[in-house]
């Protein structure tokens, strides 16, 4: 090999070397910093996806697990016209699965399931079906915030009664035992209660249509209450008892022409 091959080949791989280009510290530290804050944010980014998909998941299987459980508390309205929100939540339980809930974001697990907002509507024939809960959102920097979640429909139920008639010489009304107004239609809820069962624990939280609290009832309350009672979305009182009389209306069909001297209701009336 030749002398000038040699010089040749050294020059070469000088020229090789100088054209890689050298890091600095300063980059190096660059690089160090961009890594330390995309690594975290992907990490986060990928959270919040599996939180997602996991919160849709638990969306879908609740409302699912809620209609099954309605169809069911539906044909029980069948027997007993009162939607019983301790059998619907349990129901919904059941359906779910409580291990597939307490593994889950949902807070309190099966505990923190709600379904005493719904009710059974004397009016209607449907069922409100109100399915309340929250959700862990994975923001531990926050105080482990929570988000609420809702789930409502409404489903038709077995009432039993049919359209109001009128005669044709004289026109239909109702009135109770106590005959201070009549009635134009019988589906009035001061006729038809809208009666619920629902956890004694909770009665505390709950309030009739005018912001009020429940009292014991004193034709069938004695004691402590039942773990769960029944109550009515006007009333203010809580009975351990289907059967008590304050649950119940005698309702008679009279001739309006027969109720004369006592006015009208104020919801049903001249409508």
């Amino acid at each position: 090999m030749s002398k000038y091959n040699t010089n040749k080949n050294k020059y070469l791989a000088k020229s090789e070397r100088a054209s890689v280009p050298k890091i600095t510290k300063k980059q190096k530290g660059s690089i160090t910093i961009e890594a330390a804050f995309a690594i975290p944010l992907f990490l986060f980014a990928a959270l919040c996806l599996i939180w997602m998909i996991e919160i849709q998941s638990i969306k879908i299987g609740v409302k699912q697990a809620a209609y099954s459980a309605a169809k069911s508390a539906a044909e029980d309205t069948a027997v007993i016209p009162v939607l019983n929100t301790i059998k619907l939540k349990s129901d919904i339980i059941r359906l779910l699965g409580k291990e597939r809930i307490e593994r889950s974001i949902i807070v309190d697990g099966s505990e923190g399931i709600s379904c005493w907002n719904s009710y059974l509507s004397s009016k209607t024939g449907e069922m409100n079906i109100h399915v309340k809960y929250e959700v862990r959102v994975p923001l531990p920097l926050f105080g482990n915030p929570s988000a609420k979640m809702e789930e409502t429909f409404r489903i038709h139920g077995w009432t039993g009664y049919g359209k109001d008639k009128k005669t044709e010489d004289s026109e239909i009304v109702y009135i109770t035992e106590k005959q201070s107004v009549y009635h134009e239609d019988y589906h009035c809820s001061y006729l038809q209660l809208s009666i619920r069962f629902v956890p004694y624990e909770q009665l505390e939280e709950i309030r009739n249509e005018n912001g009020g609290i429940y009292y014991a009832c004193e034709k069938c309350v004695y004691g402590d209450a039942s773990t769960g009672v029944y109550i009515t979305e006007n009333g203010s009182k809580y009975h351990n008892s289907l059967g008590c009389s304050g649950l119940k209306r005698t309702i008679r069909a009279v001739k309006k022409t027969e109720v004369q001297g006592i006015g009208g209701c104020s919801r049903c009336s001249g409508k």
